[in-house]
């Protein structure tokens, strides 16, 4: 899924608009939401209770149309061409920058064969000029990736969230909860494991230690007893200089 980019959001002037005009007004209103080449989200606009009561006006149309662009790709408009206003040149290509979006949601790589359907081109020269004129546009952004054929998205800009999409996003909530428990999952059983071994290695270096420790006892133990041994021998007898050997007689002359 690609990464939506946050921009300001210019569609508050039309929807102030809305909320005062009606019939032909704010179908012109409605037009100028679909130039606008700032805007890529029409919720509220949508919301407003007079376009909302287009639908049963001659000007219904323009109502569906605006609803194509929220959540509606430019298939979509191709299979439901009649029932909607004629629309500019402008006001298709930027439906087509919106169904890149809409794919980019799905895949990260988008293959140039599925963008050539989508988005109705017929060549691929005229595809990278679209692809290429969008990402100058803001809409979106990424490489051409000319050797394997294929759009790689960065991010994208945000499009109006529909009823499925929600499904899709509690599924993919959902999916990524279930992957934090099961990393979680692992990391504990890590921790345990370290822990484990850390005991180890302690218990290890404390039998190491306690090794060390009786073989300088055993050293120092031996050592003195060498010196006691050497001091029980002890030095032989000698006769000191100058003594007189015991029982000895001396006579006067």
């Amino acid at each position: 899924m690609s990464q939506e980019k946050v921009i300001e959001k210019p569609l508050q002037q039309f929807v102030v608009q809305a909320l005062k005009l009606e019939g032909d007004s704010l179908v012109e209103v409605i037009k100028q939401a679909l130039d606008c080449v700032d805007t890529f989200v029409f919720a509220e606009l949508l919301e407003c209770p007079n376009v909302i009561a287009l639908e049963t006006t001659p000007h219904a149309p323009y109502l569906h149309a605006l609803r194509m662009f929220s959540q509606g790709t430019y298939l979509d408009y191709l299979e439901k061409k009649e029932c909607l206003p004629e629309l500019s040149d402008s006001q298709k290509k930027k439906l087509q920058y919106l169904t890149i979006v809409t794919l980019a949601n799905k895949m990260k790589r988008i293959p140039y064969d599925v963008l050539l359907k989508e988005l109705n081109v017929d060549n691929v020269r005229d595809l990278e000029d679209l692809i290429i004129e969008a990402i100058y546009s803001n809409v979106v952004s990424g490489e051409l990736d000319q050797q394997s054929d294929y759009l790689e998205v960065d991010w994208t800009v945000g499009r109006d969230v529909g009823v499925n999409d929600v499904d899709n996003m509690i599924d993919t909530l959902q999916q990524w909860c279930d992957s934090c428990e099961n990393v979680l999952s692992t990391v504990q059983a890590r921790i345990v494991d370290a822990n484990r071994t850390k005991q180890e290695v302690l218990k290890h270096r404390a039998a190491i230690d306690n090794e060390v420790t009786n073989v300088k006892k055993a050293i120092r133990t031996q050592i003195q007893d060498e010196e006691m041994s050497v001091d029980t021998s002890g030095p032989t007898k000698k006769t000191v200089k100058g003594t007189k050997p015991s029982g000895a007689k001396f006579w006067n002359k």
